[in-house]
């Protein structure tokens, strides 16, 4: 899906102490970039569908030498269905840049969730049991890289994986919650084999 275009513009090197929000490594001296919107795209934001080809995965492509096939172009925009609880799966880098109606079905429930470390292979199961779900909980790994975790402190930052093992009812007390996080994390093992301490 087309997302917009932007100007990318060099602005020099990252100062003294510099560190990557994601890897957390020391990024000093490295280019750094000015990024702006370029609104003459806006009007096909969420509109077009291109094959983007083999480079899916490459971090900049030369669209002066690379013609994309559009697949679709729709009248108005579409945001991407919500794939149900059963089957969410995101880095959490990326939960801030979910389309509105994910971030709302997200924030809407309590639960139990699994983040799986990339580097580490290691697990930590969770709970989101307070106001916004489990939106706002993934939200504070966001924003620290622990959450107030104990086992997640005890490793560099990485950008986790987070899944949904359980969603709770709108019922379901915050005692109940907390006892399918323990029955989780019994049945994953994640305190004997992952991050979890408690």
């Amino acid at each position: 899906m087309f997302v917009g275009l932007w100007r990318v513009t060099p602005c020099g090197s990252c100062p003294q102490g510099t560190t990557d929000p994601l890897s957390g490594h020391d990024v000093t001296g490295l280019d750094r970039y000015e990024q702006d919107f370029v609104e003459a795209s806006a009007e096909h934001v969420g509109r077009v569908y291109i094959d983007w080809g083999s480079g899916t995965r490459s971090w900049a492509q030369r669209a002066d030498r690379q013609d994309k096939l559009i697949l679709e172009m729709t009248r108005t925009f579409q945001e991407e269905a919500f794939p149900g609880y059963g089957r969410f799966i995101a880095n959490l880098s990326t939960i801030e840049a979910l389309p509105p109606g994910w971030l709302a079905a997200l924030s809407a429930v309590r639960g139990v969730y699994l983040l799986t470390c990339p580097r580490t292979r290691e697990q930590y199961v969770g709970s989101a049991c307070g106001e916004g779900g489990l939106l706002a909980r993934w939200l504070e790994y966001v924003r620290n890289g622990h959450g107030g975790n104990v086992g997640l402190k005890s490793r560099d930052p990485a950008d986790y994986q987070v899944s949904i093992l359980e969603v709770s009812g709108s019922t379901a007390t915050v005692e109940e919650v907390l006892a399918a996080e323990q029955l989780w994390k019994a049945k994953l093992q994640s305190r004997e084999m992952g991050l979890n301490r408690n």
